[in-house]
């Protein structure tokens, strides 16, 4: 049997690294040969769900033809999101829960895509309709994805699915979901020792809208007067990013994932900024544009932007 590897979208969050472990693990329990990698190391909320329940990180891997010649997308499709050599190895499985955009193979392939707030979600129905246990590990994995995704149950792409499958994975991993959740937020909420540099690559992703390349930033975190007295280090590193990448424009939202908001800064034109300024119906101040209730990239950033370009 030819081995597959299954991952994530590059600069991986923590469901995009568990969702391919739980995704690989599926698979492998049907009867497949598959492994789990990662397109980037994982980030501190990632490192401390690893740990809790034991489970090693995925090794990192820059590009997939020289292992293998087939692969399963998970947590993504597009293919600026994925691997560098996506184009020369096949797709034969995606499970995601984001748009479908430039994204097309040679060949059919099994695609099963949700509109809920995590992946792992659409792998627990997996798990189900398989009829394969999720075991207590595999649990955590899930719960500690959509707690992530959703922000503990609060973003607004929070389903009914995802409240269920929430409970039921705190239930078979012998978790107090709210606790372990503050607690697993948090850790990934610490930015005092990371670079302006680091965090505005740590959860980033590159869009194409209108003919231009936008990069869109999140960072996380519980102090978020402290994290905007950092603003100079990150204009700086936003310019320093749009230039070495050819990005028109970088849209980086700070969210404080206690209180639910957002403050957005960007670097771009002035044509451009004013563009991210009708896409909010706000005007920047002092460079900074406050989005009270913004927590979601993928629902209440993206298709804002997408609809002015």
């Amino acid at each position: 049997m030819v081995k597959e590897l299954v991952f994530g979208h590059q600069n991986p969050d923590t469901d995009a690294i568990d969702s391919a472990i739980e995704y690989s693990h599926l698979q492998n329990q049907l009867g497949m040969d598959t492994e789990a990698v990662a397109l980037g190391e994982p980030n501190e909320e990632t490192k401390f769900v690893l740990d809790h329940f034991q489970q090693p990180a995925p090794r990192v891997i820059q590009q997939a033809h020289d292992d293998v010649s087939a692969v399963m997308l998970v947590d993504h499709n597009e293919a600026q999101q994925s691997v560098a050599d996506i184009d020369q190895v096949q797709v034969t499985h995606v499970v995601d829960h984001h748009r479908i955009a430039n994204f097309e193979t040679a060949a059919p392939l099994y695609y099963r895509a949700e509109p809920v707030g995590c992946t792992s979600t659409i792998i627990w129905k997996l798990y189900q309709e398989a009829g394969v246990e999720v075991t207590p590990t595999i649990a955590g994995l899930m719960l500690s994805a959509i707690i992530s995704d959703t922000l503990l149950l609060k973003s607004p792409t929070t389903t009914d699915d995802d409240r269920q499958v929430v409970e039921k994975c705190a239930q078979i991993a012998h978790l107090d979901y709210q606790d372990y959740g503050l607690q697993m937020l948090k850790a990934g909420a610490d930015i005092s020792q990371k670079s302006a540099a680091d965090l505005v690559d740590l959860d980033a992703k590159s869009f194409e809208m209108g003919g231009k390349t936008i990069r869109i930033a999140q960072i996380n975190v519980v102090d978020l007067p402290a994290a905007l007295q950092r603003q100079a280090e990150f204009q700086e590193a936003m310019a320093n990013s749009c230039q070495s990448n050819n990005y028109d424009l970088f849209v980086l939202a700070i969210t404080n994932v206690l209180d639910s908001d957002t403050t957005l800064l960007a670097h771009g034109t002035a044509e451009l900024l004013s563009k991210v300024e009708g896409a909010f119906g706000k005007k920047f101040e002092q460079d900074q544009m406050a989005l009270p209730g913004v927590v979601s990239r993928k629902k209440q950033i993206v298709p804002p932007l997408q609809n002015q370009f």
